[in-house]
């Protein structure tokens, strides 16, 4: 397959994922412009100071966003295969970014650069439809995050995460976790041990 009609793929597992079907001329418009990154762990696909010129579509591994605050990483989202990982203030407001996003598992990415998206865009109403989605999801997210932190307890915190979003438990480094979930280590081993497989599935 040559990167061409792998970018194609990719533009309509994104849209698949948004809910989204394009045209065959707008279809061709967005993965025109997506750019792929195979990219090792490790590598900062945005750094502190750094305008966030990308969305990125996570096609394998894991993506940590995190802030250091105090000498101590803050983990502030956690993406894998499926997700769209955005600095979103860094991204609209085109300023330099407080958040970095790190792989912490080898993998692809692709880019949605925000000069050519915005440009398509003003062609198309199917593109800005797709746009739209995209914000959408990442806000209606940052809410929920928002949500779970202000009214559940460590343990339901935990269980939602299990239930909705298993792959960060199981292959995200523990402190990370803890971090993402807003408690110790050591409260997060503790309410592991406290969790079983019924209260999962209740």
């Amino acid at each position: 397959m040559n990167l061409n009609d792998k970018k194609r793929d990719v533009a309509r597992e994104i849209c698949r994922s948004y809910g989204i079907t394009l045209s065959v001329e707008a279809l061709h418009a967005f993965a025109n412009i997506l750019v792929p990154f195979k990219v090792l762990r490790g590598h900062k696909l945005v750094n502190e100071g750094e305008v966030c010129n990308y969305m990125f579509f996570v096609e394998r591994g894991m993506v940590l966003q995190y802030y250091m605050k105090n000498n101590v990483t803050v983990t502030e989202h956690i993406s894998h295969e499926g997700d769209m990982v955005i600095c979103i203030e860094s991204f609209f407001l085109r300023e330099p970014s407080r958040i970095i996003a790190s792989m912490i598992e080898p993998g692809v990415v692709y880019g949605i650069p925000y000069d050519e998206m915005h440009a398509i865009a003003s062609h198309s109403f199917e593109l800005c439809q797709l746009i739209f989605k995209f914000y959408q999801r990442s806000l209606i997210i940052s809410q929920q995050k928002a949500d779970v932190l202000r009214f559940e307890t460590a343990k339901e915190r935990y269980i939602r995460t299990m239930r909705e979003n298993p792959e960060i438990i199981r292959r995200a480094p523990l402190h990370n976790v803890a971090s993402f979930l807003q408690m110790t280590p050591e409260t997060l081993s503790r309410v592991r041990a406290q969790v079983t497989e019924e209260d999962i599935k209740n």
